[in-house]
């Protein structure tokens, strides 16, 4: 590993719902992280535990998207949620503490 591999990186999170009336995807929540986590452990952990505080309708589909400052965005969809993940002290640092404390219940 190198220092380059170490440098923090700003992105943009965000949660959203699919509206199947309108075919759009529309936000639920969002944040901002500065970060050496992958975006695909934040866009996994967000999602996580926002499914984990918020009521899910048969039907609803969620998903998190995560854009990186200069970097491709990262799409996780509930299905892609694998069982036993536990996030890293430098994930948990990115969220806000609402969200910290959903995946302390989950987890």
């Amino acid at each position: 590993m190198t220092c380059e591999d170490t440098q923090p990186t700003r992105l943009a999170w965000e949660i959203q719902l699919y509206e199947p009336c309108t075919s759009m995807w529309m936000p639920r929540c969002y944040g901002r992280a500065t970060t050496t986590a992958q975006p695909y452990d934040i866009a996994h952990a967000a999602l996580t535990a926002y499914l984990a505080i918020t009521t899910v309708w048969p039907g609803q589909d969620f998903r998190a998207l995560v854009q990186p400052d200069g970097a491709p965005p990262v799409t996780v969809t509930a299905g892609q949620l694998p069982d036993g993940w536990k996030a890293g002290p430098d994930v948990l640092q990115a969220l806000p503490h609402y969200l910290r404390r959903a995946l302390a219940v989950v987890g």
